[in-house]
Formats: structure tokens, C-alpha cells, sequence
């Protein structure tokens, strides 16, 4: 193998690799998707002519380091297709569709707090509910047998392989804030209340839904305060504007970069020097 360049995208099995390029004196970049620069990659960003990042500021960089360049965090194709699927927030009297997922296979917090919290809502409200909740495998029983008692329409499992298109039939996204999870609802332009993930490393989810939030694009509700009372107080203010929810929407999608794979190969070219094909999107 005799690369042109090396990239980095973090985690330890980089670590080696990035040594590898700087004792060959090889070209070598990083693209760190997290609102935080993680341990990995600041073991190894010493060595790296150029840093791709995801979010405007990212912890551990200084903003004046002139090796940054912003190009956002790769999505998969399925979720860049859907990124014309314009939001329709739900109408007077209409239904009100909620997608849950946390996690690979669900958050148990959320087994536990979404369901008491939508039956909090105001009686006019919960009839127009439709779920769609990835729950642990141990949770399904106990969450349906919850929301069948109350007459709640539900689709529950541990897993959905169509989770992108369940995402752009959402009025309302509650999940966690990986950054895979901030990308794909940016990129397809909808609003989101994020729970972030307490124990990721250096609390890379806090920082990742904080900038969101920032933006306009979601609500934040931090772990040790995710209770159904605070989750009902911010859905029953959202379901009752939904002029709110449809503004979330459209700073969702200003937020999206949905060419960041484009702008990575770019800062690749830039590396090398090689006469790659241009993206043509703006550095």
C-alpha cells in the first residue's frame, strides 16, 4: 500500500494508524464529528496538516488554529435523499406523529419517561398521537401494555431499518445526541427535543445538542432533569404552536451540511496537492 495521505476519523484504532503516517512523513488529516475533540484524536492532531470538523466551534481546538476546516459530519445517501422532503407541521386537529430512539436498541429512560409523559399531555392532545418508539427488548411488553391502556396508537421495536424515513414522517423527533443523530436530523430538517447520553466520553453529547440548540433547531433537556413532567411541559408547548415546531424545522435544515462528504474530499485534495475532482462546494 503506498497512500497518498492518511485520515483519521478518531477512536483508538486511529491512534496507530496516524502514528504509522507521521513517522513515514505521509500526508495526514483528521475529522473529528463531535462537538468535542476527542481523546484519539487529540492524542494524534499534533501530527495532522489539516482538522475536519462538524460543528462551528469544537472543544479542545483553539479558533484561531488555521489547520481547522469546517466541512460537517458525512451522511449516509438514504438521508441525503430525503433532504427535499419539505416539513408540514401538524395541522389543528390533525394527527401528531412522534418518533422515539435512543441508543442501538432504545434508551430505558425513555421506556420510562416518554410514555407517562404523553399521557400528561391535555386530553384535546393525546388522541392525536401516533408513536413510533424504539424500546429494549425488555420494554416492549410493559410499553405497549402502557399505551394500549390509554388508547394510544403505537408502533414499538428494538430496531428500525427504515429509521431515516421515519425520521421525515416525524412531526417531533425525542432522542439522544450522537452525532450521527444531530447530522441526519439536520440534513432531513426536523425539529427534535435530545436528551443527551451522560456518560459519552467528555460529555460530547451535551456539546453536540447545545450547539444544535443553539441554532434554533431543538430543545435540550438534560439527563438528570429528563422527567415526565419536564418532557410534558415542553411537548404540550410545541404541540400548541406549531408554528414553533415548523421554525425548529427550518433551522434544523439551515444547520445541515449536507455535502460534508464533497468538502472532506476537498480538504483531502488540499492536503496533497493532488488535482482531484473540485466539489465545487464553498470552503
Amino acid at each position: 500500500i503506498g497512500p497518498s495521505a492518511v485520515v483519521g476519523f478518531g477512536g483508538y484504532a486511529s491512534v496507530p494508524t496516524m502514528v504509522a503516517a507521521r513517522l513515514r512523513r505521509l500526508p495526514a488529516m483528521l475529522h473529528e464529528q463531535n462537538a468535542v475533540l476527542g481523546k484519539a484524536n487529540r492524542t494524534v492532531q499534533g501530527g495532522a496538516g489539516l482538522i475536519a470538523t462538524s460543528f462551528a466551534r469544537t472543544r479542545f481546538l483553539a479558533e484561531a488554529d488555521s489547520r481547522v476546516r469546517l466541512v460537517g459530519n458525512p451522511v449516509r445517501e438514504p438521508v441525503r435523499a430525503l433532504r427535499t422532503l419539505g416539513y408540514r407541521p401538524p395541522s389543528d386537529g390533525r394527527i401528531i406523529d412522534v418518533l422515539v430512539f435512543g441508543g442501538s436498541q432504545g434508551a430505558a429512560s425513555f421506556s420510562q419517561v416518554v410514555p407517562q409523559a404523553l399521557l400528561a399531555l391535555p386530553p384535546a392532545l393525546r388522541p392525536r398521537l401516533r408513536v413510533v418508539q424504539q424500546c429494549r427488548a425488555e420494554d416492549l411488553d410493559s410499553v405497549r401494555r402502557v399505551y394500549a391502556k390509554h388508547g394510544v396508537v403505537a408502533e414499538l421495536a428494538p430496531f428500525f431499518s427504515d429509521l431515516p424515513q421515519r425520521i421525515a414522517a416525524a412531526h417531533l423527533v425525542i432522542g439522544r445526541s450522537g452525532a450521527s443523530t444531530v447530522a441526519e436530523l439536520a440534513t432531513v430538517g426536523r425539529p427534535s427535543i435530545l436528551v443527551p447520553y451522560p456518560y459519552a466520553a467528555d460529555d460530547h453529547q451535551t456539546a453536540n445538542a447545545r450547539a444544535f440548540e443553539a441554532a434554533g433547531a431543538c430543545l435540550v433537556i438534560p439527563h438528570g432533569a429528563f422527567d415526565a413532567a419536564t418532557l410534558a411541559g415542553h411537548l404540550a408547548g410545541l404541540f400548541e404552536a406549531p408554528e414553533r415546531l415548523a421554525a425548529m424545522a427550518a433551522a434544523a435544515h439551515g444547520a445541515a451540511r449536507p455535502d460534508a462528504a464533497a468538502r472532506l474530499a476537498d480538504a483531502v485534495g488540499e492536503l496533497t496537492g493532488l488535482s482531484l475532482q473540485p466539489s465545487g462546494v464553498p470552503a
